[in-house]
């Protein structure tokens, strides 16, 4: 992996997380768990480089984000969309989903979970955590759409400055 700037990705980052996914990790090597997300972004706040992702509270992984003062972000590319659908439909609570998935964890020098599959990572410090309320909805349609009824808890909204940026030659 190569240690880039974030402002040298050249990639549509709609694309990037919304098409290709990404895994969204925290913990350390003793204990950390990974999610398959689509929804979230990559711009710039507060001067920085920044992403922000959104999480359910009843995810495993909120967990280890609450707990963690950092996280990361690993892109895997082509061929591994079995693997994000693996872990985007087991829990850690209930089975070791990574191994399953069949992915190599690694850790980074400031020892955040990634994987060794990963094309890009992004290694991300928390600065800002707030939970979404059903009252901030100004669009009570995509409300209704994404949490009415059977659709799961409300997502707490996370930004983090990227930290590292790292992409596989």
């Amino acid at each position: 992996m190569v240690d880039v700037h974030p402002s040298k990705l050249t990639e549509n980052v709609i694309d990037l997380i919304g098409k290709e996914w990404m895994l969204v990790s925290a913990g350390d090597e003793s204990s950390f768990n990974t999610m398959t997300a689509s929804w979230g972004s990559i711009g710039f706040f507060s001067n920085q480089p920044m992403v922000t992702i959104f999480v359910r509270q009843e995810r495993y992984t909120y967990e280890f984000i609450e707990n963690s003062d950092k996280f990361t972000l690993t892109f895997l590319g082509d061929g591994y969309r079995d693997a994000l659908m693996t872990l985007g439909r087991n829990s850690g609570r209930d089975c070791d989903k990574i191994a399953i998935a069949g992915l190599t964890p690694t850790f980074t020098e400031s020892g955040n979970p990634t994987f060794e599959e990963g094309r890009l990572v992004l290694e991300c410090r928390k600065i800002f955590g707030q939970m979404m309320t059903a009252e901030s909805f100004v669009d009570r349609e995509c409300y209704e759409k994404w949490y009415g009824e059977g659709h799961g808890g409300l997502h707490k909204i996370y930004m983090g400055v990227i930290e590292n940026c790292w992409i596989k030659e």
